[in-house]
């Protein structure tokens, strides 16, 4: 079965060849009509156990902008609240007719389970601080839209690292691209083993900047006990906040990015995040063809992921 899970088993050739797509796709968004007909007759299911607002509008758009069909899933009023479990809720909206499911969900590993007993393809939307492929995807093709590749290219990730799902992705999808990956962030906040993962650690954002091409910036998870990792906001934002006076301190060609939503003024300045170098809103503008990229591969049957 096909799925898109994690970006920790995407080897070079694939996440280009998606990343080709999404560019396709992308022309596609700007037309008059910014409709193809790939996936008529398809519907997609957005199960989202978890509160979303980028992702989820994002897959919407993506599977309506493909022809295809779509069904929201709210836990809140749904059957779960009389007692019935996450495999007879997945297994009744598969019986509806649903050829593709994205699942976002607090636990990590539920889109795994969720795979296992469906038999269609399963998107992860996000699993607890574990992955979210498809924020990856949209971050690499935003880069490379910039800089044409990610080969040699060095990027910072700053903030909550170990609370965060973005980052687990990105570090394993930007360095397959050949990316370099520094992690930026107190002791509290980054993971408890990086000397297992592809990059290097710093405890100030100031170390980096001089040779950083993407500085990407991460909220602090305060609802994954993040929040508990140092001392004030005001602390925090003078050790990792990108503020006005590092942002002049970047290469000129340098960019920001943030997988949203901001805390302007916390890990982001006000003027930093409006600048045209935040590249933010490119960001949800490629989500959307990031996302066609996933569906249409998934589901039109000639390829694997």
């Amino acid at each position: 079965m096909r799925h898109l899970l994690t970006t920790e088993s995407l080897d070079r050739a694939t996440i280009e060849g998606l990343l080709d797509e999404a560019d396709g796709f992308a022309d596609v968004l700007v037309r008059p009509i910014p409709k193809v007909p790939a996936l008529r007759g398809k519907t997609v299911a957005m199960m989202f156990f978890e509160p979303s607002t980028r992702t989820r509008l994002s897959f919407e758009k993506a599977a309506k902008s493909l022809s295809a069909d779509t069904m929201t899933f709210s836990p809140s009023t749904s059957s779960l609240s009389k007692g019935e479990s996450l495999k007879d809720t997945v297994l009744t909206v598969r019986a509806m007719g649903v050829d593709l499911m994205v699942v976002r969900h607090k636990a990590t590993g539920a889109p795994w389970r969720i795979a296992d007993w469906l038999d269609i393809p399963v998107v992860n939307g996000g699993d607890g601080a574990h992955q979210h492929p498809t924020q990856a995807l949209l971050d690499c093709l935003t880069i490379r839209q910039r800089f044409d590749s990610l080969e040699g290219l060095n990027i910072a990730i700053v903030g909550d690292i170990r609370n965060s799902r973005v980052a687990r992705s990105n570090i394993f999808a930007m360095t397959t691209l050949g990316a370099n990956v520094m992690l930026v962030g107190p002791p509290t906040l980054l993971p408890i083993d990086p000397e297992n993962w592809p990059v290097t650690v710093h405890h100030h954002i100031d170390e980096v900047l001089d040779r950083a091409d993407v500085v990407y910036l991460l909220r602090v998870q305060t609802e994954r006990g993040g929040g508990s990792g140092f001392p004030s906001a005001s602390e925090y934002t003078q050790r990792f906040g990108m503020t006005a006076e590092r942002f002049r301190r970047l290469k000129d060609e340098a960019i920001v990015m943030h997988p949203g939503p901001m805390n302007r003024g916390v890990e982001i300045g006000n003027d930093v995040a409006d600048n045209e170098r935040a590249l933010i809103l490119q960001q949800v503008s490629n989500g959307v063809a990031s996302r066609m990229a996933v569906l249409f591969r998934l589901l039109e049957g000639q390829h694997d992921i």
